[in-house]
């Protein structure tokens, strides 16, 4: 039975002692939540906390919308247009931030864009009317394009076996700031409110809180982060240990699989919904059940506090179903999450009561949230070349899925919120079957098998030219390929 290589904490490879074991390539094959042994560990808790706190920054206006829309006059489609604004931002920002990490490494791409994006947030503090409260919310909405960074670092420093719960709960832990703001902006809105303040002003000073914070993530992860396991990217290229790819190679690869646009789109009506959510909820309860304020936050935080456990948990799934039965396990489980958080969708539009319409909710959240992390479970395999652009383009494709469920369903008074609700449910279940069509030469598809005599290392070295394999720029993608072959699943007689 053949296992991934790995060597121990202790144990010298190349003059480089790791913390945790790792394989050839130096990714970690086992995750411990709660170390902060550089490199590896250190990266996976300096990434999901700087995402969480762009998380905090992107949404921290919707629970204050009933305080702003006062205050600034905003109509309803206004302050749909403002929601739009704000997940639209990041759409050609992940597709760059993909770029930016196959180029420049996960660490300068992220710390740069999480510091760049901060000034809009405090800007948040001084708008006058729709077009700048619109405008802030679409420039603060870049930075969540550091989920494609955090995603791609994780994706950089585990090994197969471990990959998606990493992602998983690097995401997942991210992604709780859309949860987390429900309940940090109004507490600060309300201390602020004790200290003296008008309404009117304390919803501006509050904006300060989010805006300094993402400031210090960002200087954290440019001090303290470490783009590879055995270096930055900077310092690889000079010593000649990594080789400094082109753009126009790296794109080509990534834009000619159409692995990573089906995944786009799935990722659209998952994450994408997961947005259009936290945009949309705390209002939804607090006009339809006409609860306070602060209950339509608390109510709106779990939602997206579910990710403390759910996103990692499809992370997690995603890695235990491929021990048994490799990538087909993987896009099976992503199927059937991801259409059962359709279904829960749907019911939670047809609910009216309170307690009923809760309960529903925080099932649907656990169900679309696990299907983000089984969806980057998938990712890391689709292309070892362009990782950054294909992770790119599947994180932008959350954030197309939001603009278009924003603008069809909840833009203006053409449907009702609840019946915009139920209507993406049905758009969740109808643009999830398209995984079906996902397949892998080496490793098959949900109802294929793998193509006679296709390798792992036919798929990987694919990407390069006889003319770059010469020069040895392939051997990072061979390594992958041996790491990867447990993804055939037990039918090739590999161990778990």
């Amino acid at each position: 039975m053949e296992k991934i290589p790995a060597y121990s904490p202790t144990e010298e490879s190349g003059r480089k002692k790791f913390a945790l074991p790792v394989d050839s390539e130096h990714k970690a094959t086992e995750f411990r939540l709660f170390s902060v042994a550089a490199p590896h560990m250190r990266a996976f808790h300096l990434s999901w906390i700087s995402f969480f706190a762009c998380f905090v920054s992107t949404f921290a206006a919707p629970p204050l919308l009933p305080i702003i829309r006062d205050d600034l006059d905003l109509t309803a489609t206004e302050i749909g247009n403002a929601g739009i604004a704000a997940v639209s931002g990041a759409v050609f920002a992940r597709v760059a931030m993909g770029s930016a990490c196959d180029l420049f490494g996960p660490r300068l791409a992220s710390a740069a864009l999480t510091l760049l994006t901060a000034p809009a947030v405090y800007c948040s503090s001084i708008a006058s009317g729709p077009s700048t409260f619109l405008l802030v919310r679409f420039f603060t909405g870049f930075s969540l394009a550091t989920f494609v960074s955090t995603q791609f670092w994780m994706s950089s420093l585990f090994s197969a076996p471990v990959v998606g719960t990493a992602n998983g709960v690097a995401g997942g832990w991210g992604n709780l700031g859309g949860g987390a703001t429900q309940l940090i902006m109004p507490i600060g809105f309300e201390l602020i409110l004790k200290m003296g303040s008008d309404k009117f002003t304390a919803w501006r000073i509050a904006f300060f809180i989010p805006g300094l914070f993402q400031m210090l993530c960002a200087y954290g992860i440019f001090f303290l982060g470490q783009d590879l396991p055995d270096g930055n990217y900077a310092q690889l290229h000079k010593s000649g240990d990594k080789h400094k790819d082109k753009f126009n190679k790296v794109l080509y690869h990534a834009v000619t699989n159409y692995r990573g646009w089906i995944l786009a789109l799935t990722y659209g009506y998952c994450f994408g919904v997961e947005l259009a959510i936290d945009n949309i909820i705390a209002q939804y309860f607090y006009d339809r059940f006409n609860v306070s304020l602060h209950t339509a936050g608390i109510i709106a935080a779990s939602f997206g506090l579910a990710n403390f456990f759910s996103r990692p948990g499809g992370g997690m799934l995603s890695d235990i179903v491929a021990k048994r039965y490799g990538m087909r396990g993987r896009l099976w489980a992503l199927w059937s999450v991801q259409t059962l958080g359709g279904i829960f969708c749907i019911i939670l539009g047809k609910v009216g009561t309170l307690g009923v319409s809760v309960a529903v909710m925080l099932i649907f959240s656990v169900f679309v949230q696990a299907a983000c992390g089984l969806t980057f479970g998938v990712v890391p395999f689709v292309s070892r070349r362009s990782l950054g652009i294909i992770s790119g383009m599947t994180g932008a494709g959350g954030n197309v899925g939001a603009v278009i469920t924003q603008v069809i369903f909840f833009r203006g008074s053409r449907y009702t919120t609840e019946k915009g609700i139920m209507l993406m449910g049905v758009m969740i279940i109808a643009c999830t079957s398209v995984i079906t069509l996902i397949h892998f030469p080496q490793w098959g598809g949900m109802f294929t098998g793998p193509s006679k005599g296709k390798t792992e290392e036919d798929y990987y070295l694919s990407e390069w030219s006889e003319a770059e394999k010469e020069k040895g720029f392939h051997k990072a993608s061979v390594k992958f390929s041996e790491n990867s072959r447990h993804e055939g699943g037990r039918r090739v007689g590999i161990s778990e």
